[in-house]
């Protein structure tokens, strides 16, 4: 099935869904709780192995000598493997070698690793491989990203730059001007799972059981890094302990793993210490904003621009897309969007969740906020009063757009009409109340995905494809769909996920994961419903599952009769299709923050939190609003804790472990309300859902330093919130 055109009735509409929807428990929930679910550190298989990585200990240079001779003469060790041993692996796209040469990088780069009969012998040993560096003048500046910033090439078909109009003269010749920059920090994934791969070779094939959420990506990579043909590599990945973003590209431990299997001929297992995942994996690179806004004195904006610097590793060519919701959300006639990337001797820089719009609208959703004060405006109404008809840059129009009554409905819920916009004018024993409010949106791109659906003659059905579940939810939401197709219950639906024996699947990123696959799934039971009533002798036109059975009403087959002589095998597959470019598909929401901001030590609380959205058709209710207090937290980690914190003497994060990256924990969120309007997307895929994974995140952070501001009179433009400068910011406030 391709997505060409809009999708009209289906086989979810017209009725009221029984299964599809509602709030299902996890169906894989008590194999997680009691531990019968096997995470890829889990795995174990005779005579194996253990690995342990080394990470380079300092910011750039090369390695003079490694004394391996002394380390192979301890106890249970087998192998240590370097950039002396280390088979040739391939370097062009998709390949991510390792232990390619002497050259460091960045601390903590992977740099050898030391395999031994027994976890504790590999680690000792790994302790004592002593390494000689040449130490040369590393890259490390976080203060200026502009040095060396560098247009950099289009990413999944977006480009660094856009202008519509004339940016420079409208804004210059605006009634109300905005121009600020707004900083955000290096921060980590830190996901609860550690990387950790289990490899082993069945002749000439590698088999990989890790956690990845792109398994057919991954699958490229690792081909081309061993050079290897596809069909010699499988990669098995079923569940998976959060990602973020993390577990998106191949890392070390997985392409370790396998070149030592392969050397020893026997299993290894690697995984990852916490500090190693700091460093050795990626993180959401730091970024400079410069965001302009010109409006009139009725609050119509005339110019929005939104420029963004980042960096990345050396020779690497990510960049984060900070100015992907500015592209979409507001109307403007003129309107400029730019990014500009440098290179640092720091770890690899990637996705992590709501890659661009978690960033960028951090700074955008500030500055709407200080040019609606400018303007003696609310700041919903000039939101409002800036909403386009179609997306104000491509002029395509919007497949579903709801952020007006998102709003609408947010000012009603929390009431917002009771605010005072007068910063320091609410006060609570030792706290300043403050209120505030941010838009959300986050893409919906559609990605091609594929599943093999069978049917047994006990009745009941499989289903597999490669399709991942990082902990959002997948295998339920999978068996949600065809149990509401196929109207049966949903403990006759097996969902086989993370397994590239399988049909590959989209993947777990970027919020396409449930559409996507969802919508193979879809396709998979109308194929099925095609041969059933070719079998069956049943009108196509009329034929609907029903109790068990294909059914026209005046003809039906049971599943069981239709696969008494074996299994029936369907595929399904979903592609983009023309849609992807003829409509702007995004989902929205509103967010509402109060927060309490403590007067003597500038101490922030977040009190009530009020996210709602417009979603398309939300698929499990239960899942989906978890997904969506996810996020929130994460936003309430955005504004107020998390940073990567740098030594520039050295290239080092100081904070690289849990104790010292400082997240949300149970004492620092309050009750965080979630309400979805009702919606469907007929240009997204046939069940007209959205992507809801990191809308939750998209605003928040800047809707919580809003609600700051409104409480002490303090605007935070570099994040993370840091209460020494809010402190005496405050003091100067009040004075």
């Amino acid at each position: 099935m391709e997505m060409n055109a809009p999708v009209d009735e289906t086989l979810v509409d017209g009725t009221t869904p029984t299964v599809l929807g509602t709030p299902l428990d996890r169906v894989d929930g008590v194999l997680k709780v009691t531990g019968a679910a096997r995470y890829a550190a889990d795995h174990r298989l005779p005579d194996m192995l253990y690995g342990v990585m080394v990470a380079a200990a300092i910011g750039a240079g090369r390695i003079r000598a490694m004394d391996v001779a002394a380390v192979k003469r301890a106890p249970g060790v087998v192998l240590v493997l370097n950039h002396d041993n280390a088979p040739p692996q391939g370097t062009r796209e998709p390949a991510a070698p390792q232990l390619r040469d002497a050259r460091i990088r960045h601390v903590g780069q992977p740099i050898a690793l030391v395999v031994a009969t027994g976890f504790e012998q590999a680690r000792d040993a790994a302790k004592s491989l002593h390494v000689r560096y040449d130490r040369t003048t590393g890259n490390f500046d976080t203060a200026d990203l502009r040095v060396g910033a560098r247009k950099p090439k289009p990413r999944y078909g977006s480009p660094p730059d856009t202008k519509v109009g004339h940016f420079d003269g409208a804004f210059d010749n605006a009634d109300a001007t905005f121009d600020r920059v707004f900083h955000t920090p290096d921060q980590s994934h830190a996901a609860i799972e550690l990387h950790a791969t289990l490899a082993w070779w069945e002749g000439d094939a590698v088999v990989i059981e890790t956690a990845n959420q792109m398994l057919k990506e991954a699958h490229a990579s690792l081909a081309a890094t061993l050079r290897l043909s596809p069909k010699r590599v499988r990669i098995v990945s079923r569940y998976i302990g959060g990602g973020f973003g993390g577990k998106l590209d191949v890392c070390a431990d997985a392409l370790l793993a396998a070149m030592a299997s392969r050397m020893t001929g026997r299993p290894v297992k690697v995984v990852m210490t916490r500090q190693q995942v700091f460093f050795a994996t990626s993180r959401r690179p730091q970024t400079a904003q410069r965001v302009r806004l010109g409006a009139g004195t009725d609050g119509r904006l005339v110019a929005i621009g939104h420029q963004s610097w980042g960096e990345t590793t050396v020779g690497d060519a990510f960049w984060e897309p900070a100015a992907l919701g500015t592209r979409m959300l507001y109307a403007a006639p003129h309107r400029l969007t730019q990014h500009r990337l440098g290179q640092r001797n720091k770890p690899r820089a990637s996705s992590m969740r709501a890659p661009g719009e978690a960033v960028g609208m951090l700074a955008l959703e500030n500055a709407m906020d200080e040019l609606a004060e400018q303007l003696d405006l609310d700041p919903v109404e000039l939101r409002l009063r800036n909403e386009p008809a179609r997306h104000p840059e491509t002029d395509v129009p919007f497949s579903s757009r709801n952020l007006v009554a998102c709003l609408n409905e947010g000012v009603g819920r929390f009431g917002w009409t009771d605010r005072n916009p007068k910063p320091r004018q609410r006060r609570e024993g030792r706290f300043w109340i403050g209120t505030g409010m941010a838009a959300a949106v986050r893409g919906n791109p559609t990605q091609a995905s594929t599943v093999r659906l069978r049917l047994h003659a006990d009745g009941h059905v499989q289903l597999q494809t490669s399709m991942t579940d990082i902990g959002t939810g997948t295998y339920t939401i999978l068996t949600q769909v065809a149990a509401e197709l196929l109207d049966i219950a949903p403990d006759r639906i097996v969902v086989e996920l993370g397994d590239t024996a399988f049909p590959y699947g989209a993947g777990s990123g970027g919020s396409w994961g449930a559409g996507s696959s969802g919508g193979s799934v879809y396709d998979a039971v109308s194929r099925l419903r095609q041969r059933l009533a070719m079998q069956g002798g049943i009108d196509i036109a009329t034929a609907r599952f029903r109790d068990g059975a294909l059914t026209d009403g005046s003809h039906s087959l049971s599943l069981v009769d239709a696969a008494r002589g074996g299994p029936v095998e369907v595929i399904g597959e979903l592609k983009p299709g023309k849609n992807s470019k003829a409509f702007s598909q995004a989902a929205y929401g509103a967010h509402f923050v109060e927060v309490g901001v403590d007067a003597d030590t500038a101490e922030v609380r977040v009190r009530r939190m009020l996210g709602v959205f417009a979603a398309g058709r939300i698929l499990n209710e239960k899942t989906a609003r978890s997904q969506c207090i996810g996020g929130m937290i994460f936003g309430i980690g955005t504004a107020l804790s998390e940073q990567l914190v740098m030594d520039a003497r050295y290239g080092s994060f100081i904070n690289h472990d849990l104790a010292e990256y400082q997240i949300p924990v149970h004492a620092d969120v309050p009750d965080i309300e979630v309400v979805f309007l009702p919606e469907l997307d007929p240009a997204s895929n046939p069940l007209k859902s959205k992507g809801i994974g990191e809308l939750g995140i998209s605003g928040v952070g800047a809707a919580i330093t809003n609600a700051i501001y409104n409480a002490v009179g303090v605007r935070v433009r570099d994040y993370p919130v840091r209460l020494e400068r809010l402190l005496e910011a405050m003091d100067r406030a009040a004075t």
